[in-house]
């Protein structure tokens, strides 16, 4: 399953903080019924043999909706559950690497804070570009906002598909149009919301209007 300018328009991130009286796989399955349409697998503190179990489980419900599923970080994860593929960052393991261990026909996608980054991320081979933080987000707490101007940049020197990232909510998504992204990469605007399911529908909405397929 390879990446599609379509896929990225709403890039749902896991992170089981949030999950209370629904179970991950719960939220995971509400947020792609309900429009979603990329799915990364973030799990920072599990143990890798819980982590597999879990991208298998994910996996098959992803299955179901024809929605991609990469793992944040962990390449021997993607290949013991059959993800998708991989997200890594800058100071991951490198790409060379990753596509050495995962083949041709795995996504990796790349962190790439910078013009500079976002065009070697392309002449790697990256399938597609997370750039941010473009808010303040409590997720990376030592990240400084990118600016807008400096997204819309990236989105213009690389021909692979943008997805910005970083505090991204219903109540800011707007000042992203006119950035020439992709798509939204989000976490706690889908996974903390009280409904994740109509949370999902409405941000699916909202992205629809402001950012047309692209011809």
């Amino acid at each position: 399953m390879k990446v599609t300018r379509e896929s990225m328009l709403v890039y749902a991130i896991t992170d089981r903080h949030w999950t209370g009286r629904q179970t991950l796989e719960q939220q995971v399955e509400e947020i792609l019924k309900n429009g979603a349409t990329f799915l990364q697998i973030r799990e920072k503190n599990m143990p890798h043999d819980e982590l597999v179990k879990e991208a298998v489980r994910i996996k098959e419900i992803a299955k179901k909706y024809n929605i991609p599923v990469v793992i944040d970080d962990d390449i021997y994860a993607v290949i013991e559950s059959g993800a998708d593929g991989v997200h890594i960052g800058q100071k991951d393991m490198d790409y060379i690497e990753a596509r050495k261990l995962l083949g041709n026909d795995k996504i990796i996608g790349m962190t790439a804070p910078s013009v500079e980054l976002a065009k070697k991320a392309e002449k790697l081979g990256a399938d597609y570009i997370g750039a941010g933080a473009v808010f303040s987000t409590s997720t990376k707490k030592d990240t400084k906002p990118l600016e807008l101007s400096t997204l819309k940049e990236i989105c213009n020197s690389v021909s692979i598909p943008v997805v910005a990232i970083g505090g991204i909510d219903h109540s800011n998504v707007r000042k992203l149009e006119g950035t020439d992204i992709d798509g939204i990469a989000v976490i706690s605007a889908l996974f903390g919301a009280k409904d994740c399911g109509k949370a999902t529908r409405e941000l699916v909405s909202i992205m629809n209007t402001i950012f047309p397929k692209k011809q």
